[in-house]
């Protein structure tokens, strides 16, 4: 063969490959050409639902495409997480879920996915303060009162949650961990028949939602004690957080919620998500008339560190939950 015949030989085969690669490159930069899906694990009408509607109603028009909000419940979120992790990694099944996404490794013994591996993060969005409150006849003034009768009668104090497996349950049993008592779970059926119990004074206390709370708290049918978050709130400034009110370093529990998609979409497209979501919940006017109405802080992220956040909180509950003798079911 010459020398003429080796380069044309060679131009040839580089041209077929350049224009095998094409399409495949095309389409990517052409994302998204379809509906985007986002999955929301929950019931409709909660916070996770109402995130994903915002999320859904802002970035329409950015992707030019439509994006549909799907509600697939049942199984403490792990049916509609589990539809997300046999999606097509394509970009357009998303899943908008909080940290039971974490907490149910603890909780269930067999889960159809793995909570990392078969997940691409994208984003952190949004987080909601936990805070412990009792009813406003009880004679618990402070959460030193609370711990110190815990300690006196050992069982006689109660706790609500929302239910089993839900970070009301986890931020109780931390703190019962954390201080040595002895405080009685009493599940309810989600986190508005725990608030009624506490309202009716079925149990002592309650650590929930701020959100669920706040109503009542400013209405004084109930007495907040502390915030289980790192910081104090504005929303109630003047409430201590419950580390610092019982000198317990380190206590803190609250619910996020993120953006991840299956494992093995493109990066490109987890990069374009994750840039316009973040804008989303940069926008002056989502936080002020979607989000504090409902009590919910503006969080963003890069992917890299949401994936750190699920692998801590991995290590974290599951720690809470053994300590607990919490057994999965």
């Amino acid at each position: 063969m010459t020398l003429r015949s080796i380069f044309f030989a060679a131009s040839a085969v580089t041209l077929l490959t350049t224009l095998s690669a094409m399409p495949a490159a095309a389409q990517q930069s052409a994302w998204p050409q379809q509906t985007i899906k986002i999955i929301v694990p929950q019931a409709a009408g909660g916070g996770t639902d109402a995130l994903a509607r915002i999320l859904a109603e802002r970035l329409q028009p950015v992707f030019g495409q439509p994006i549909v909000v799907e509600n697939k419940t049942g199984a403490g979120g792990n049916i509609g997480t589990d539809f997300v992790a046999r999606a097509k990694p394509d970009g357009y099944t998303l899943l908008l879920t909080t940290n039971t996404h974490v907490t149910n490794v603890s909780f269930f013994s067999k889960l159809s996915y793995d909570p990392v591996k078969d997940f691409a993060p994208i984003s952190l969005i949004s987080s909601i303060p936990f805070i412990m409150s009792v009813n406003a006849s009880s004679p618990y003034r402070t959460i030193k009162d609370l711990i110190d009768a815990a300690i006196a009668k050992p069982g006689t104090l109660s706790y609500a949650s929302g239910g089993l497996g839900t970070p009301h349950q986890l931020g109780a049993e931390l703190f019962k961990s954390m201080t040595g008592t002895n405080i009685i779970h009493v599940p309810y059926k989600g986190s508005a028949p725990a608030v009624v119990a506490l309202l009716g004074n079925e149990v002592s206390m309650s650590i929930s939602a701020v959100n669920s709370m706040l109503p009542h708290i400013r209405s004084g049918k109930l007495r907040a004690l502390g915030v289980a978050t790192a910081q104090r709130t504005p929303l109630l400034p003047e409430v201590p957080t419950i580390a610092e009110a019982a000198s317990l370093p380190g206590y803190e529990i609250d619910i996020w919620y993120g953006v991840l998609a299956p494992a093995g979409t493109p990066k490109p497209v987890i990069d374009r998500l994750n840039a316009e979501i973040n804008k989303v919940m940069k926008d002056p006017q989502v936080v002020k008339e979607k989000l504090v109405p409902q009590g919910l802080d503006a969080v963003g992220s890069t992917p890299e560190r949401f994936a750190e956040v699920i692998k801590s909180d991995l290590v974290k509950y599951r720690k809470i939950a053994k300590d607990a003798n919490i057994t999965p079911e």
